[in-house]
């Protein structure tokens, strides 16, 4: 009769079956492997045998990502030493990090050009982390990384910050669920800017919801105290702001959120600008009702937005945008008729050479 052989994997099915040893046959041949995985994994294997048991049986909620960084109140380091412990703590590591790669993404997708743009943290009561000057977006290094108070000062890193990093903190001055920003000159973005044109609304659902409104604030020199008055004052209520003849700043809960949002303005701009082309005026828009509900979804998602209150004709009122695009609901009293826009003058002058047209014929 020819005896069964064990191998390593048969011992370890076995053994996974829930039998022992004591179970096993007396003609069996055990190989080398066999015998270890009898002799050092009976443990390991039941263990692993009940864990896996353990996890079938359990299911846990599927999460979300979350990048933004929680600080205690009033507990921010005050001490040089204390400073420079947190500034290289794993945490904020991770987060200069993570600086650094979103300046090789706004750089790759040529949102910046030559030193251009900026990112900022913020990562206490009083403390932000903000990317240096004169350096690319896309060759930054953590070690480059900077410190600052809210009001500018350099706390800690060895390069010079970002000037433009004062409009950065005017917008968390002013709007306390700003928590990073991101400023770019994105092509299509910085063209609206340029032109002074601020974007239409109700075009397109995802625009709607995760920007809103786009605002628009005036132009002042960049890194001023004036420039960081009228962009903080524009992005209280808007979470992108085109800078007239500079670039565009986004703001949200971390700098993901920021940069996505800087994302978003320029494919929203973009395929905009296409469509003008396209069609020239009157864009297709979605309706006063179906904005209502986006604002709606908007502000589930923890997103405030002051059109909230407004009248479902007030959302979609693009007449300012050109090529005009406008709101199609009629107003309140207003006539369907076209005569009572005619011109009895014009009218006159078309029934003579009419009549003159005729009488030639004849």
């Amino acid at each position: 009769m020819t005896k069964k052989v064990f191998t390593a994997a048969d011992m370890e099915a076995y053994l996974r079956s829930g039998k022992s040893a004591a179970d096993l046959p007396k003609d069996v041949l055990l190989t080398p492997s066999a015998k270890d995985v009898l002799r050092d994994g009976l443990g390991q294997v039941r263990a692993g045998a009940a864990t896996a048991a353990a996890s079938a049986s359990e299911y846990s909620e599927p999460i979300l990502p979350d990048y933004e960084y929680h600080w205690t109140p009033g507990k921010d380091p005050k001490s040089p030493a204390e400073i420079q412990a947190f500034f290289n703590s794993p945490a904020i590591v991770a987060i200069k990090q993570r600086m650094v790669d979103i300046g090789k993404r706004m750089w790759a997708r040529e949102y910046t050009d030559g030193n251009g743009g900026n990112l900022t943290i913020r990562v206490g009561d009083n403390l932000v982390l903000c990317t240096p000057t004169l350096v690319s977006k896309g060759f930054m290094t953590v070690e480059q990384m900077c410190l600052v108070d809210m009001e500018g000062k350099q706390l800690a890193g060895k390069y010079k910050r970002t000037s433009e990093c004062m409009t950065h903190l005017a917008i968390m001055k002013r709007q306390p669920k700003a928590k990073a920003c991101c400023h770019a000159h994105p092509p299509h973005g910085t063209a609206f800017a340029v032109a002074g044109v601020q974007p239409p609304t109700c075009m397109i659902p995802e625009a709607e919801v995760f920007l809103g409104q786009i605002g628009m604030s005036e132009y002042q020199t960049p890194g001023s105290a004036a420039n960081a008055e009228v962009v903080g004052n524009a992005a209280v209520d808007h979470m992108a702001v085109l800078m007239v003849n500079h670039g565009v700043i986004t703001w949200g809960k971390d700098v993901e959120d920021a940069y996505w949002k800087m994302e978003n303005v320029e494919s929203y701009c973009k395929t905009v600008w296409v469509a003008s082309q396209l069609k020239g005026g009157n864009l297709l828009t979605i309706t006063g009702g179906q904005a209502k509900e986006l604002i709606g979804l908007r502000k589930s998602l923890g997103m405030d937005d002051k059109r909230a209150s407004w009248k479902e004709c007030e959302l979609c009122d693009n007449s300012d945008f050109q090529p005009g695009t406008v709101c199609h609901i009629p107003a309140a009293g207003a006539t369907s008729s076209s005569a009572a826009a005619l011109n009895p003058e014009a009218e006159q002058l078309v029934k003579s050479l009419t009549e003159q047209i005729l009488a030639s014929m004849k």
